[in-house]
């Protein structure tokens, strides 16, 4: 019998397979039309049929800040875990699900696999915008996060593992980040006792099973890596093209300042000329700064500085103020060393973010 698509009654993403991997004995992954066990310190959580994933990167031996609470008092509670980091992203196309309906059957699969949920909420009740830019979320195009629409959980099995998933939208889009902590794998350790970050090749995206009852993402030891952004000097266009965001190099700030004092504009002219080459582009400008001062105040200052570029885009360059938008994340994205003066200057910067998806 022809499996019927997500959406559809009675199989899906939520229907009939879903159900059958939540009653297996041990965590499943769906493959060639049948549901098959894989090893217990795997975790498989099986996604919509129109999933691709956007980036993937393990370390073997890392740390990760794992929400414990809401964003409160100007607070983000976190516990320190320690062990083997997965971080994946992905996009589901056509979606048409909310927030819940991405996160609840995820949730029901953590609980199915062992998992204690300790943390769940939905955007203004984790903290809106202050619990966004606290925890760690893998940068766009790969996981976009709408401030307003966007559900976080965090899990935990025993005393070595534990998941946290965030999901958001946007028109037709679904989003999900999962990020696994699991214990090391034996020999991850150097001689030193640390084994550094190291980003496995990029897998070019997850596919639907045959069945077409959803992709099935085992989270594991197996060796993934996310592509490096390209170099600084690689050209604008490519960079925008190909990684879908741009650090505009050049630009200068003074410490405590939104305005521009000069500096190199070159990749903000070549910013507008990629803009003017295609008028259904669109960018989200981030603002970022240095270290100094408290969070609050420059995460104000980095959006100004997002807001002074924009202008600048808008008056001198004649791009439509509609295609750009203007964000700030403060100094929570560092790019260099806050502890010198050259890191701090590389750290006042505005990267553009490309937001239009064709």
């Amino acid at each position: 019998m022809r499996r019927k698509r997500p959406g559809q009654a009675g199989t899906g993403y939520r229907g009939r397979n879903w159900r059958q991997a939540m009653a297996c004995g041990t965590v499943c992954l769906v493959a060639m039309g049948a549901l098959r066990p894989v090893a217990a310190s795997d975790l498989s959580l099986i996604l919509p049929p129109s999933t691709t994933e956007t980036r993937a990167e393990m370390a073997a031996l890392s740390s990760y800040a794992l929400p414990t609470g809401i964003w409160q008092n100007g607070i983000l509670p976190v516990e320190q875990r320690e062990g083997q980091i997965l971080r994946r992203a992905y996009r589901i196309e056509d979606n048409t699900e909310g927030t819940l309906g991405l996160i609840a059957p995820l949730r029901d699969q953590l609980r199915a696999a062992g998992y204690d949920i300790g943390l769940e909420c939905a955007a203004t009740a984790c903290g809106g915008f202050d619990f966004r830019f606290a925890t760690e979320i893998l940068p766009e195009p790969d996981m976009h996060v709408d401030l307003g629409d966007y559900r976080f959980l965090a899990a935990t099995r025993g005393r070595d593992e534990a998941v946290t998933v965030l999901v958001s939208r946007s028109v037709r889009t679904g989003h999900v980040q999962i990020v696994q902590v699991s214990p090391p794998m034996a020999g991850a350790a150097s001689a030193d006792g640390q084994t550094p970050d190291r980003p496995p090749p990029r897998p070019t995206g997850a596919s639907a099973p045959p069945n077409g009852s959803g992709v099935a993402t085992t989270l594991s030891t197996a060796n993934r890596s996310a592509t490096a952004l390209p170099p600084g000097g690689a050209a604008p266009a490519e960079a925008l093209d190909d990684a879908g965001r741009l650090v505009l190099e050049g630009l200068e700030f003074a410490s405590g300042e939104a305005r521009l004092t000069g500096g190199d504009d070159t990749a903000l002219k070549r910013l507008a000329d990629w803009l003017r080459a295609d008028a259904g582009r669109s960018v989200t400008l981030v603002g970022h700064t240095d270290a100094s001062g408290a969070l609050q105040g420059n995460v104000i200052l980095s959006r100004r500085r997002a807001e002074a570029v924009r202008d600048t885009l808008v008056q001198q360059y004649g791009i439509s103020a509609g295609r750009i938008a203007a964000e700030g994340v403060g100094y929570l994205s560092p790019r260099d060393d806050n502890r010198t003066e050259q890191g701090r200057m590389r750290n006042r910067r505005v990267e553009a973010i490309v937001t239009s998806t064709r």
